[in-house]
């Protein structure tokens, strides 16, 4: 068992870890260095003051300056964590993320790889506005030559970090802000979390419920609770959204008969839809009902905590999907 840590502090371990063990590890975004706080949230604190100035460099507000740096230093041997403050700012570095970051193992025949890590952070919850909490992974996802990590708790986000900066390919990590802060168990440090493989948090016979994020540890307890009423709830981490693992996400459906996704990100048009597809196209003999989706309103993201919080997806109407799908099972 190992000391409880935040994501925040298991995400400043894996960049520790990474930059002691490999000299081509460089930090780079607004604010990362210790002599201006060590990013806004104080994630990369202490690094610049172990490892350089040189390795961990504060830049100016400026998103895509920032990733064409990380570019064109991943592609002369580098490994550079990239931090857009926060996700709706990597809009402002679009071009250099999708149409650069992306595409260039492509279009040099494979000659050329881009080892870089965009670490951004969003979520609702904070009444940060519309401007400053929205979920895109499924812009990224929909981008050939991205991965797209979410991890849900300190342990994954200390070995999905280290996964990350030793891929040879870029990778969009996103943090979720409100859940940033929260203690629970450590990592084993040096052990990596595989991109690309989900984890099946709790096994059940039932339901499957399909996540990623903070949304996790909600989803377990309610697993936790209906299993009192006889209800058994698989619910399966995907804790990466591209690539995803359909394996798992099949073997379950295909065991419980349901499923139901679930994400913070808007629901239309959202990775439910691709996740909902894909269970249709290849186990839809084996449904006993449609896969429902849930995901937050197709709106900006309210200022007004209330209205924010409206704005997410509810608990209680996942708990009524759930028993009356036991229930129709029964």
């Amino acid at each position: 068992m190992t000391d409880k840590v935040t994501m925040a502090q298991a995400i400043n371990m894996a960049l520790h870890d990474a930059m002691e063990k490999d000299k081509t590890v460089l930090v780079l975004g607004e604010d990362v260095g210790d002599a201006e706080g060590g990013g806004v949230v104080g994630i990369s604190g202490g690094l610049s003051q172990k490892f350089g100035t040189d390795r961990v460099k504060s830049t100016p507000i400026t998103e895509q300056a920032i990733m064409g740096a990380a570019i064109g230093a991943a592609m002369i041997g580098f490994k550079p964590v990239a931090e857009i403050m926060l996700m709706n700012f990597t809009t402002v570095a679009s071009d250099m993320i999708v149409n650069h970051a992306a595409k260039l193992r492509f279009m040099s025949g494979g000659q050329t790889s881009v080892p870089i890590v965009v670490r951004t952070m969003t979520g609702a919850g904070m009444a940060n506005g519309g401007q400053h909490s929205d979920y895109l992974e499924a812009w990224f996802a929909h981008t050939a030559g991205l991965k797209v990590v979410l991890p849900s708790n300190p342990a994954d986000a200390y070995g999905l970090m280290l996964s990350a900066i030793d891929d040879p390919d870029p990778v969009i990590f996103i943090e979720c802000l409100p859940a940033l802060f929260t203690p629970a168990e450590g990592p084993e440090r040096g052990v990596k979390v595989p991109i690309g493989k989900a984890n099946v948090v709790r096994e059940g016979r039932d339901v499957s419920v399909i996540a990623y994020g903070r949304l996790i540890g909600s989803l377990a307890a309610l697993s936790d609770k209906l299993k009192e009423d006889g209800i058994e709830v698989e619910v399966i981490d995907l804790r990466t959204v591209a690539p995803l693992d359909l394996d798992t996400i099949y073997a379950s459906v295909a065991k419980t008969g349901a499923a139901i996704v679930v994400h913070e990100a808007v629901k239309k048009f959202g990775p439910g839809a691709e996740i909902s597809s894909a269970i249709h196209e290849k186990l839809f003999d084996k449904l006993r009902a449609p896969v429902k989706r849930f995901g937050a309103a197709y709106a900006a993201v309210p200022f007004s905590q209330p209205l924010e919080s409206a704005s997410l997806p509810q608990l209680d109407d996942i708990e009524a999907s759930i028993r009356a799908l036991a229930k129709e099972k029964a």
